[in-house]
């Protein structure tokens, strides 16, 4: 199993982080990608990729904070080039759910990561929020430049998720798939192609039914994927082959 989405520079994995690694082995998870959200996580990101052969990370700037962190194509690629277990961009995208930051600085952000991610050929990892049609719009603008696109704890309309398919774009699932007014959300995955599915817990945060209400981590992807499994009519064996499989393909550079 990959969780192909955690924050483990979070608190309380960050502290914790021996028993979290290690409990994530014990459910037979092999690669665990921690992404990066600012500047300053990037630097504990580096700490944590060199502490267990199991753990990859990312850089890039979350929309929430693209007023406070802001970043050049270069700095986005001298940060994945100098680090060989940095094999991914992001997260990046568009958040207007919240006003955390302007809308302008975010749309701005996301075009140097996508330009980034061109450059570079690693994976784009997107974060989309109250934002369908500009994020749609800006990754089709870029439709020919075979960009590697992966929609992040992915709970978009049906329509989306079509539209985003023409763009040749992954798709993450996340604890929320196992909630109970998840309905329309689980009819859209179940639509979604096999070949372009991947799990995530978005640890600490989402933590999946049965362990709603506590600090999600790794181990809980268990649950996830039996939902994601149990969506699809597959096995789970079936599933965590899938699964692992699409990261697999998708960030091999």
């Amino acid at each position: 199993m990959i969780d192909s989405h955690c924050h483990l520079d979070h608190e309380p994995l960050f502290k914790n982080i021996s028993e979290v690694i290690a409990r994530s082995k014990k459910i037979g998870i092999n690669k665990l990608l921690t992404i990066c959200t600012t500047i300053k996580s990037f630097e504990n990101i580096i700490k944590l990729i060199d502490l267990d052969k199991i753990i990859y990370g990312t850089f890039g700037i979350h929309p929430h904070e693209s007023e406070k962190d802001i970043i050049n194509k270069e700095e986005i690629i001298n940060n994945t080039e100098k680090h060989k277990k940095i094999i991914g961009i992001g997260e990046t995208g568009l958040d207007f759910f919240y006003n955390h930051s302007n809308h302008d600085k975010q749309i701005s952000s996301f075009k140097v990561h996508i330009e980034a991610s061109i450059e570079t050929n690693l994976p784009l990892i997107v974060h989309s929020r109250d934002a369908e049609e500009e994020t749609y719009k800006i990754l089709e603008s870029y439709k020919n430049h075979n960009l590697k696109i992966l929609m992040h704890c992915f709970t978009g309309s049906k329509e989306f998720s079509d539209k985003l398919l023409n763009l040749n774009t992954f798709f993450s699932a996340s604890g929320i798939i196992t909630f109970k007014n998840s309905n329309e959300l689980q009819e859209t995955f179940k639509d979604i192609p096999n070949e372009k599915l991947l799990v995530e817990t978005d640890s600490p945060f989402l933590a999946p039914i049965p362990m709603r209400g506590k600090k999600n981590e790794p181990s809980y992807l268990i649950y996830t994927l039996k939902k994601l499994a149990e969506i699809k009519s597959l096995s789970n064996e079936e599933m965590i082959n899938i699964t692992t499989n699409n990261f697999n393909s998708l960030f091999s550079n």
